[in-house]
């Protein structure tokens, strides 16, 4: 039991830390500001809708983990309980 813990705990860290790593990199994209002037050609656009789907894809994965880390936590919590009766 005390294996499964520490194991359980491990996971919750490592997990956690990959979450917030992936909000990070997600964070790091930026779009740079075009003026109404500008002329936008098939180009220009494509580069936009990329980094707009790159940093949704890193978003995603991201919430994925820190769902994750919530899941192992309850987890942890209920075999925590289950151990005090």
């Amino acid at each position: 039991m005390i294996a499964l813990t520490i194991i359980l705990d491990a996971l919750i860290i490592l997990v956690m830390l990959l979450s917030a790593f992936l909000w990070f990199l997600a964070s790091r994209s930026r779009l740079r500001r075009i003026s109404r002037h500008e002329v936008l050609d098939y180009a220009d656009i494509n580069r936009i809708v990329t980094a707009i789907n790159r940093a949704q894809i890193l978003n995603s994965r991201a919430a994925f983990m820190t769902a994750l880390a919530a899941l192992l936590a309850a987890f942890r919590v209920m075999i925590d309980l289950w151990a005090m009766k």
